[in-house]
């Protein structure tokens, strides 16, 4: 009988223990004055695989709403997100600020 199996009254029982699945943060852009329609859109293209259609309407929600949802991801990979938007968009001369929150 394998260790992870245990008899009672002639039932066997499962004992392993189950595997939690990794907390997700949601990585959010944030509204500015400045920064262009056009560049949001080529940001959720690129660095968040957004088709052109998904990236206009979460473009407009950043837009009208002050934010948008840009996807949900382990941690580590929703830093890198956040670090490479502020990135680029520095380096193109916007504000855009992205951030992340537990989902």
């Amino acid at each position: 009988m394998s260790p992870d199996r245990t008899t009672h009254d002639g039932v066997l029982d499962d004992t392993r223990q189950k595997t939690k699945k990794p907390t997700l943060y949601k990585v959010l852009l944030l509204n500015d004055d400045y920064t262009t329609m056009e560049f949001v859109v080529q940001i959720l293209e690129g660095i968040f695989h957004k088709t052109p259609a998904e990236a206009y309407r979460i473009m407009m929600q950043v837009h009208t709403k002050g934010r948008g949802i840009c996807g949900a991801y382990s941690y580590d990979v929703a830093e890198t997100k956040v670090a490479t938007t502020q990135e680029l968009a520095k380096q193109e001369g916007f504000p855009l600020q992205a951030t992340l929150e537990e989902e």
